[in-house]
Formats: C-alpha cells, sequence, structure tokens
C-alpha cells in the first residue's frame, strides 16, 4: 500500500505550514496567521546575485619540439631526431590502448565526463544545486546559530545573540557542495567546495564581519575533488570525506592536517557521507549501485549492493542502531538494523522496506496534485519522533512539484523478554509547503530543540523558514536513546486510520 495515500491533501493554494501542535499540522495565508498560532519563528530572506568572472590565460602549451619545427622547418638538425619506426608504431599502440581503457572506464562510471559543477549538482542533497541561492545549511550542534553558503560562494554564519553577521569568503572556497560544524567545538565550521576542503575557525565573541582567509585551514590530498560530502565524528576527533573522482574515503585529523584515505575497489568513487550519532558507523553512497557501511572500531566495511541505482540519501535513528536510505530512481525508504551486542560483529542480512512513495493522485480545489516518486533527501529529527522526506517531484509537470512529506516515528523495544526485538512505528502525518511558487530545496533538524522538533528548509526563493513541531511527548522524561515516549492519540481521524500502521518490524 502507498504511504502517502493515508497523508491528508497537501494546502491549497496560497497556505503555508506554519506548525505542528496538539497534534496536527496547522497553516495560514499570511505573517499575520502565523503569529496568531504560533511563537514568532526565525525567518530569513536573501538575494544573491551569481558573479562570474573571466580572466585570460597565455597559452604555454608550446612544447620545446614545436618550437624548435617552428624555428628549423625540415632542416637536417630536425631529420638528424627522426624517430625509429618500430618505437613510433609501440607508442601508436600503448596510446591506442589507453584511449580505450579511459573510454571503457568512462562508460563503466558516467560521472567522471562531468565538469565539477554538474559532479557537485548531480550528487547533492541539495535538490537543483545549480541554480539554488542556498546550496548548504548546518546549523551548529549546540547553539542556535547556523552556516548559510549562498550561490555567491560566500558564507554567512547567523547568531540570534549576536547583532554580527560574519561572512567567510577564500579564493579556494568555489562551488560549495557542504558545510558542517565541528560538534564540541564554538569556532570550527568546515566546508567542502570544488578543489579542496576547508576549516575556518571563527571567534564566536569577534566583532569582526570579515573574518580573514587566515582563519581558514585548507585540506587536500592529489585526485581528491570535488568534496561533495563531510561528516565530523560525534566527539569532534575526526573528519572524513568524500568525493566521486576518488574511490577512497579520506579519515581526517584537522589539527595534524594529514589523512588516512580507506581505500575500496568498486563504486567508481564517494558520494555521500553520514556519521551515525553513537559514532560507531558510517555510511559512504558510492556514484554506483553499491554502498558501504563502516565500523568504525577496526575501520572493516560492509558492502551493500543496490538492484537498480546508487544510494541517494540516508539517516540514521538517534541510538546509531537503524539507518534509512533510498536509492536512485525509487519511491521507498529501506532500512537496516544495526547492533552493538559485545562479541558480535555482523551486521544485518537485508534491506526491508519500511514505506512506499509512490505517485499519487489528490483532489484539491485547484485541481488533482500527484504527490510522490523519486526522493531527494531524507532528515531525522534528534529525538527520533518526526522523519521528514524531500520528493524531488517532476521539473516538467506543473503538477508535480518537489514537497516535503513528514512521518510519525519511533524506536523502543517491543519485548522485554526478548531485547533483540525492535519494531519501528510510522504513521501518516502531513506535507510542509511553502509560499506559492516555492520550492523546497534543502531542509535538517534543529539538533536541540527542546519542545519537540525544529525543521528547517530552504526555499528556492531564498528564504529559510522554521517550522516547529510541537508534540506532546517533548514534555515527558525521555526514556534514553532506547526509545521514546509514547506518541499521542490522533483526534479527529477516521477510525480505520487511528491504527493504521504503515510498517512494524521484528528482528532477531
Amino acid at each position: 500500500m502507498c504511504s502517502l495515500a493515508l497523508f491528508p491533501p497537501p494546502l491549497p493554494y496560497g497556505q503555508t505550514t506554519v506548525c505542528e501542535s496538539n497534534n496536527e499540522l496547522l497553516s495560514g495565508s499570511s505573517t499575520e496567521d502565523q503569529l496568531k498560532q504560533v511563537k514568532p519563528t526565525q525567518t530569513l530572506q536573501t538575494y544573491q546575485s551569481q558573479l562570474r568572472q573571466t580572466a585570460a590565460f597565455l597559452d604555454h602549451s608550446e612544447t620545446l619540439w614545436m618550437r624548435i619545427m617552428r624555428k628549423h622547418g625540415d632542416s637536417p638538425v630536425i631529420c638528424d631526431l627522426a624517430v625509429p619506426k618500430w618505437l613510433s608504431m609501440s607508442s601508436g599502440c600503448i596510446l591506442a590502448l589507453l584511449q580505450w581503457v579511459s573510454s571503457f572506464h568512462g562508460s563503466l562510471f558516467p560521472h567522471l565526463t562531468l565538469s565539477s559543477e554538474d559532479m557537485i549538482a548531480e550528487f547533492s542533497q541539495v535538490l537543483n544545486w545549480s541554480d539554488c541561492v542556498v546550496r548548504a545549511f548546518a546549523w551548529h550542534p549546540h547553539t542556535d546559530k547556523f552556516a548559510v553558503a549562498l550561490l555567491d560562494d560566500s558564507i554567512k554564519i547567523y547568531n540570534p545573540k549576536s547583532a554580527t553577521t560574519p561572512t567567510l569568503k577564500h579564493r579556494l572556497q568555489r562551488n560549495v557542495a557542504v558545510v558542517q560544524w565541528k560538534p564540541l567545538c564554538a569556532s570550527a565550521l568546515a566546508v567542502g567546495c570544488q578543489n579542496c576542503l576547508l576549516v575556518w575557525h571563527v571567534d564566536p565573541c569577534s566583532l569582526s564581519t570579515r573574518p580573514s582567509a587566515g582563519c581558514a585551514h585548507v585540506l587536500s590530498h592529489p585526485g581528491h575533488a570535488p568534496v561533495t560530502s563531510i561528516a565530523w565524528s560525534p566527539s569532534g576527533s575526526l573528519l572524513v570525506s568524500a568525493s566521486p573522482m576518488d574511490t577512497a574515503m579520506m579519515v581526517w585529523d584537522v589539527a595534524a592536517e594529514s589523512c588516512v584515505p580507506l581505500q575500496r575497489v568498486g563504486g567508481g568513487g564517494v558520494t555521500f557521507l553520514s556519521w551515525s550519532p553513537d559514532g560507531s558507523h558510517v555510511l559512504a553512497s558510492t556514484p554506483s549501485a553499491l554502498f558501504r557501511v563502516w565500523e568504525t572500531r577496526m575501520w572493516t566495511c560492509e558492502r551493500w549492493p543496490c538492484i537498480k541505482g546508487r544510494c541517494q540519501s540516508g539517516c540514521w535513528s538517534p541510538d546509531g542502531s537503524r539507518l534509512l536510505f533510498t536509492v536512485q530512481d525509487e519511491a521507498v525508504i529501506y532500512s537496516l538494523t544495526f547492533t552493538n551486542t559485545p562479541g558480535t560483529s555482523k551486521g544485518p542480512h537485508a534491506a526491508v522496506v519500511v514505506a512506499d512513495l509512490s505517485e499519487t493522485t489528490f483532489s484539491t480545489p485547484d485541481g488533482d496534485i500527484i504527490v510522490g516518486g523519486e526522493i531527494q533527501s531524507l532528515a531525522w529529527d534528534p529525538r527520533g519522533e518526526r522523519l521528514a522526506v524531500l520528493l524531488k517531484g517532476d521539473p516538467r509537470a506543473a503538477d508535480r512539484s518537489p514537497i516535503i512529506a513528514v512521518f510519525k516515528t519511533r524506536v523502543s523495544p517491543i519485548f522485554e523478554l526478548l531485547p533483540w526485538f525492535v519494531y519501528l512505528f510510522m504513521s501518516y502525518f502531513g506535507f510542509v509547503q511553502g509560499e506559492p511558487g516555492a520550492e523546497p530545496r534543502l531542509m535538517q533538524f534543529h539538533p536541540n530543540f527542546r519542545h519537540g522538533a525544529l525543521l528547517t528548509v530552504c526555499w528556492s526563493s531564498g528564504r529559510i523558514t522554521h517550522v516547529p513541531f510541537y508534540f506532546l511527548s517533548a514534555s515527558i522524561p525521555r526514556l534514553g536513546l532506547s526509545g521514546s515516549p509514547t506518541l499521542p492519540h490522533v483526534q479527529e481521524r477516521p477510525a480505520d486510520f487511528a491504527n493504521q500502521s504503515l510498517f512494524t518490524e521484528f528482528i532477531s
């Protein structure tokens, strides 16, 4: 059964999602409506024009041999330097072989023929990265400040407790693909871009609006560019980076400015990384139909083949025991469950489907709207209570715009006598929509929202909105990482939907 069939219809034209209250998504048509229903939330309007620079370069490709030929023509000096026939034939054969190998390798991994900018756009978690005003976003793991990478390759740091908005610029900071704050640190921000990895150190107490380039450490490795994904370990001691051009995942000791490549044959590169919250595993996607899950004690990995396409996105449960992931050109969410029981090292045997997000048609006052299909990215809130799914839509069809679907989730033990049994409950919830004409491009949950969950959405218009989810279990003492409080009963819902479970899994 399609999961989206249980959702309420999308909002009418002109309505936007404001918040969740009393287990229901509230909407409004204006800022005044929002203020009536919920506490004011931060919004940011950014309008940036793309800066394009051109430069003229002198042609230094003329070799010494070409200069001699141009100067002396067919003089006897040149004739004396004639290449033997056998060497000429051997060189031609070797060149033809190299060209064949290169074309064969390119047919196996078509992404290698892309430019750096097109490669970042292809593997970015941002929908339509190339023309997106906000190209990357990151909440700080411990405070309310966040970093925003813009179309002109500048990065702005916003902090509600400070009137200063630092702007980070560097000559190597081009085509920013991803940003992420270092855990347990107030100042370090890692930036993955076209040619390298930058780690900025921005003093939170500084009043400077333009930190110097000396505040950024440049981390690079031959063949490891562009950097399309990065992930800090939960302790902040290590940083991993990925490039579709490099089959090795780099593990950086940022303080020492050194790295250890984790090389594996197959896949054609590494495109997306996600470190589990407990630090035990790292998801590493490749451009091919396989991905790897590394365990971080001995740095060994399990190889997981996909049937159709590459692993597009993934996210971990708060305790790091469950991985949800999606596959390119598919409309389902898969799940893998990992255990950290002492004396065991085996991972799961197979992935299971937990949600089917195939296209579903909703009848609305504005006409039929088709929702569902391929998934761009996933985001799971730190409490494990809400899962946001960004659906790509179809840019060629007006009735198939991108949209965010939100599920309720819960991970907890089901049989106390059999502690290995775990279940995941996912119920229908609703859609998050923005202003008319605005499409969601990027989303992320706030890491420490005290009243439930806070979903930040970056829109195609350049606006950044924060949608709070206030739910009952937020006021109940948390049960720790192994479980979460009971979800409140859904009010004013049909009886057949009230107890509808989209997926229940038992793992032994």
